[in-house]
């Protein structure tokens, strides 16, 4: 359904949905990569997100096995089990998704069974709907050390 449609059945401005990597500023300014920009919002404006996981190459074919709730302003809070750590990664990098990859010591596993997760709410007003797949849990695990582990 084109956006056009849907905001003319049910009045809701459309979201922005995201296909590829899931960058720090997706997350930290509710835009989607690929430079758009908006204007900054007010003190304290409106975040809560709904992260899923679950097994597969995309959202159409993975069944949700996990979802976590995370809000970042005024102040950490969620189901995240590390909500405080979560909202502050995207800050820290300041945008710059390839600086949320961790330093996993040791080997990881080469197995190929994908897990993708997707991050769709509000993030300081803006709406935003991202998705991102990983190889594996392990490969998931090695980027954004608290966003992405829950």
């Amino acid at each position: 359904m084109s956006h056009i449609t849907r905001r003319a059945m049910t009045g809701a401005p459309p979201t922005v949905a995201v296909r590829g990597p899931l960058t720090g500023a997706a997350l930290a300014a509710g835009a989607p990569s690929g430079g758009a920009t908006a204007a900054s919002p007010g003190p304290h404006a409106a975040s809560a997100l709904v992260l899923t996981l679950g097994h597969g190459v995309n959202t159409a074919n993975a069944a949700r096995e996990r979802a976590v709730t995370l809000s970042c302003a005024p102040s950490s809070a969620g189901t995240h089990p590390a909500a405080g750590p979560a909202c502050a990664e995207p800050a820290r990098v300041q945008g710059d998704s390839a600086d949320l990859v961790a330093t996993v010591p040791g080997g990881r596993t080469r197995r190929y069974d994908p897990v993708v997760v997707t991050v769709p709410g509000v993030r300081d007003g803006r709406r935003i709907a991202c998705e991102r797949t990983f190889g594996n849990d392990c490969v998931k695990n090695a980027h954004g050390v608290a966003v992405f582990t829950f």
